[in-house]
């Protein structure tokens, strides 16, 4: 008898832990796949300078937080078509990737001209509830030749 309770009871914990293993799982799940789609929508537009790869990242509506930016994907449109006619060169390099709820943010280095020091750069997405962009936030900083301190800014 004692056996048989002692069993019914561990089924019971499982079952009710069940659910919110699952929706635990699915939430890490749904920010592994945001984080993955910001990296792969962030190559492709800044790296690759490919606007038809990066649209398919982009939700229903892009909203551009960015004052010298205009918004919508034409707006990514023109600024990838700047990189690609003035700065061909630049590169981007994802340091950092955190996510939270709808959120992600990057913490970039970003080199438009090689052998220059760039800029410390902090991009934040908003997604929509399929994985894609729906608004973007940046911050910019560059990266002096001399620093006060010894940490690195990455």
């Amino acid at each position: 008898m004692l056996r048989t309770i002692a069993t019914f009871a561990a089924f019971m914990a499982i079952a009710l832990a069940s659910p919110h293993a699952q929706a635990q799982t699915a939430d890490a799940q749904k920010l592994e796949r945001n984080k993955k789609n910001v990296v792969e929508f962030y190559n492709a537009a800044l790296n690759e300078k490919d606007f038809e790869k990066a649209a398919k990242y982009i939700g229903a509506t892009y909203i551009q937080h960015n004052p010298t930016a205009p918004d919508g994907p034409e707006g990514l449109k023109g600024f990838i078509n700047f990189l690609r006619e003035k700065f061909p060169n630049n590169k981007s390099e994802i340091k950092r990737v955190f996510a939270e709820g709808n959120y992600v943010i990057v913490h970039v280095h970003a080199v438009r001209e090689p052998g220059t020091r760039g800029n410390a750069i902090i991009d934040i997405y908003r997604m929509d509830d399929d994985g894609k962009v729906l608004e973007h936030w940046d911050v910019v900083q560059p990266i002096p030749e001399k620093a006060m301190n010894d940490n690195g800014m990455f």
